[in-house]
């Protein structure tokens, strides 16, 4: 049996495509919101099984993934999350590289030496690679408007994986790499005017101009914190939003907080662009934080703690 198990945003389902376009073969999905990272919780094999894991963190997963070596499967892990420390087994084949302007998909690009570039490119782009992506698509010479279509490509899948729970979302995360996963190149993907691209495009936009109009709830010379309404948009726009105002604003720390089902918040940190540092060791002061060094998380932030993290986040990028 092979499981992969993989990231429910753009990076995630992007380093999955371009492996199995290489390698095709018949598996078990395992993924989620994004969020939803201790996934391997939920994988159980038995010896002989191959199990795949793209774009989380190996130090969330550290239990699950002895146990599962113990059970006598083979795991192959790639991924760019601070890992912890590695173990060494036989039967572990890890790609990990931490660097803060690479990604998942990129690791995977490199490994199939640059087979399915395309689609590391729209996951680059979706992790607010920007720099990265336009690198790695300088080589297969693209048209600026081609090159603008991998982009907002990468965006909407990577916003698509935003939400407290599935429902939030436009579709579940395996389903949209199903749908993707008919096409070879992204370009086929965009120009099927049948496929699921138009209304995930739609909802990002009504999305965004939603979250256009609401205000900052603190901002200083290096700091910008804003808190979202209880809405559903809201939850789904809070990523993705981080990285427009990250791009807009690039020397200052972007703060997203939205509600989350447990009557907390849950909060998206950006590191100012121009210094991709930190934001993984800030988010790792509080349970349930944690994430790379330009983009990190809480998950779970009680109410009255948003004071403390606001205050933790402008001591920390001011």
């Amino acid at each position: 049996m092979n499981y992969d198990v993989f990231n429910g945003d753009a990076d995630g389902i992007c380093a999955l495509l371009q492996l199995r376009l290489a390698e095709p073969k018949p598996s078990v999905l395992v993924t989620g919101i994004k969020r939803d990272i201790e996934l391997l919780d939920r994988v159980n094999v038995k010896p002989g099984d191959d199990v795949t894991v793209l774009d989380v963190s190996l130090q969330k997963n550290l239990p699950h993934v002895q146990r599962i070596l113990q059970q006598g499967a083979r795991v192959f892990y790639v991924d760019h999350h601070l890992p912890g420390e590695i173990p060494e087994h036989a039967s572990l084949r890890t790609l990990i590289d931490t660097d803060a302007d690479v990604c998942t998909s990129l690791l995977v690009d490199r490994y199939l030496q640059g087979r399915y570039r395309s689609w590391a490119i729209v996951a680059a782009f979706g992790d607010n690679l920007n720099q990265s992506a336009e690198q790695a698509a300088s080589g297969l010479n693209l048209s600026v408007s081609e090159i603008s279509q991998l982009k907002e490509l990468g965006v909407c899948i990577n916003y698509n994986s935003y939400g407290s729970c599935v429902e939030d979302l436009h579709f579940p995360p395996d389903q949209l790499y199903r749908a993707l996963s008919a096409y070879k190149s992204p370009f086929d993907f965009i120009g099927d005017q049948q496929s699921i691209y138009k209304k995930l495009r739609a909802g990002y936009y009504d999305d965004l101009a939603q979250v256009s109009r609401v205000r900052p709830e603190y901002e200083n010379n290096h700091v910008v914190v804003v808190l979202l309404p209880d809405e559903i948009w809201a939850r789904r726009i809070s990523g993705v939003y981080g990285n427009e105002l990250a791009n807009q604003a690039p020397a200052k720390a972007h703060a997203i907080v939205t509600h989350n089902n447990q009557g907390g918040y849950q909060v998206s940190v950006r590191a100012p662009l121009v210094n991709k540092t930190g934001a993984d060791e800030l988010c790792s002061e509080f349970p349930s934080g944690g994430g790379r060094k330009g983009a990190a998380g809480i998950n779970r932030l009680p109410v009255e703690r948003l004071p403390d993290f606001i205050k933790k986040f402008s001591e920390k990028y001011g």
